[in-house]
């Protein structure tokens, strides 16, 4: 053999590199309705994502169900193609999507597709992969919540107040309003300017795509959606995106709120994402419990909202507030999730039928809204004018009862009557007008300090607008800015304030 050919085998054999890996496979024996049993994958892990190697091509799907001898997968892509016998391959990657600033503005998919049809939308840009399913910040990292998220809706910011990092539900019937606060919330961030801009993802589940399209552009026409991500899982789309929805949004909320700004979250609504999860549950044959939900679907919805957090000073200050919205059937509360979510969040926001078709809009139920966070996530401009407001809002709907029976009343309660109803319309707003907690303390003020007690109720409506014109215009500098500033109204700004209200009144 001469020199050369053996110098040549010496070459080949030295550049040769072992290129075989030994693979976990394994063969799907069922499959249907979005949900896989798949043989062997012995080390495959919970939330792990697996390749079904189908006639179409290449499937993801999500192990779910680890069985002695099976693993149960929810399938993430078209699973009409897969069929028994298909092999199956382990990534050793747990379910994670791409989040990055570069997310804003823009509408994806609980799996991180774009969806508005303006093209990729990680290019250049930093963006870093996290994990749908994720650890709540422990109580040594959190804070205590204390300031204010402003909603825009005077009802809301004057006696339920949120707080950045706090969960409050939101709670009613189907047609009551639910989506609308949480909307005029989104486009109040634009509009008030008391605190640094959240981010808002509005996370939208089981809900029709004109519906989405339409939330999509309202928000766009307000300006709000430079800081605005949705992410869609529409009523067309399988079970296992209505599943996934809510940790997508949180995990992109969780992003943010690491990096030391402020979110939102909107699970717009969490009835859906039970539903989808008890589909899932029953397809893989878990056993039903109450209202056939699985047994897990409190920790399901406990181990989501439970990653809503203000985070302490050392690991950046950021916070992430959680908005569940949840549906209730004939306003029964009662019912298995509207409970089991109402005990995990710190309040809930009830919107009632009655009142909104009496013409109450918002339709809070004061009496049965709370927040347990309370005024600490209130500005002390607010907190010291709207003290009094859920006290005799109580005493007025006591008494409106009473006096359906009562034929003769005396004065006094004759005034207490007449100031619930002026504070009852006062506190009456329409959609997509939210205020800025500045112009909000002007009317509060008016009102709990017996200005417009004179003034007929159907004129509120009108009046109000213009007395915070007729401030706007002559008196932004010296009694609208320090308001907006500090959030405190001092001795020398409310004397400003009386003055300028009586003036206007007197008119």
């Amino acid at each position: 053999m001469s020199y050369e050919i053996i110098e040549k085998l010496k070459q080949a054999i030295d550049g040769y590199k072992d290129t075989e890996k030994l693979e976990q496979v394994g063969r799907v024996i069922e499959s249907g309705d979005g949900i896989v049993k798949i043989y062997g994958l012995k080390n495959v892990r919970s939330q792990e994502v697996i390749v079904i190697e189908s006639d179409k091509g290449d499937v993801s799907a999500l192990a779910l169900n680890l069985e002695e001898d099976s693993v149960g997968a929810l399938v993430l892509g078209d699973h009409v193609g897969i069929k028994s016998g298909d092999i199956v391959k382990r990534t050793n990657k747990l379910l994670s999507i791409e989040v990055g600033k570069s997310l804003l503005g823009r509408v994806v998919s609980p799996l991180g597709e774009a969806l508005d049809g303006r093209g990729s939308i990680f290019t250049k840009e930093k963006s870093e992969l996290r994990p749908l399913e994720n650890d709540a910040p422990s109580v040594l990292e959190r804070e205590p919540v204390d300031t204010p998220l402003h909603t825009g809706i005077k009802t809301i910011d004057s006696m339920i107040p949120i707080g950045r990092g706090q969960r409050e539900l939101i709670i009613g019937d189907r047609q009551t309003g639910k989506s609308a606060i949480v909307i005029d919330t989104i486009i109040n961030q634009h509009v008030d300017t008391y605190r640094k801009t959240p981010v808002c993802i509005y996370v939208a589940i089981g809900q029709k795509e004109s519906k989405i399209a339409k939330t999509l552009e309202t928000i766009k026409n307000a300006g709000a959606l430079d800081y605005t991500i949705i992410v869609s899982a529409p009523a067309s789309s399988p079970a296992a995106l209505w599943y996934l929805a809510p940790y997508a949004g949180c995990a992109i909320g969780e992003y943010f709120r690491d990096n030391g700004q402020d979110a939102v979250v909107i699970y717009d609504d969490l009835s859906k994402h039970a539903w989808a999860y008890r589909q899932i549950s029953l397809l893989l044959r878990r056993p039903p419990g109450r209202e056939a939900y699985p047994g897990d679907i409190f920790y399901l919805h406990s181990r989501l909202l439970e990653r809503a957090a203000k985070l302490s000073k050392k690991k950046g200050g950021g916070s992430l507030t959680a908005l569940p919205i949840v549906e209730t059937q004939l306003g029964d509360v009662t019912a298995y999730i509207p409970t089991n979510i109402i005990s995990i969040t710190d309040g809930q926001i009830y919107l009632e039928s009655d009142l909104f078709y009496q013409g109450v809009r918002p339709a809070v139920n004061v009496g049965l809204s709370v927040s347990r966070v309370g005024s600490k996530a209130q500005t002390p401009a607010m907190k010291k004018i709207a003290g009094k407001l859920r006290l005799e809002l109580a005493q007025f709907r006591e008494l409106q009862a009473f006096i359906q029976f009562a034929s003769d009343v005396d004065d006094a309660t004759k005034k207490k009557i007449k100031r619930g109803q002026i504070i009852t319309e006062i506190l009456k707003q329409s959609d997509l007008a939210p205020m800025p907690f500045e112009k909000q303390i002007i009317i509060l003020f008016a009102a709990l300090n017996n200005y417009l007690d004179d003034v007929e109720s159907s004129e509120l409506s009108e009046l109000q607008g213009k007395l915070v014109e007729n401030i706007e215009k002559l008196h932004d500098k010296e009694i609208l800015e320090p308001l907006r500033k500090t959030g405190t109204l001092d001795k020398e700004t409310e004397e400003k304030l009386k003055a300028a209200i009586e003036n206007f009144i007197t008119k």
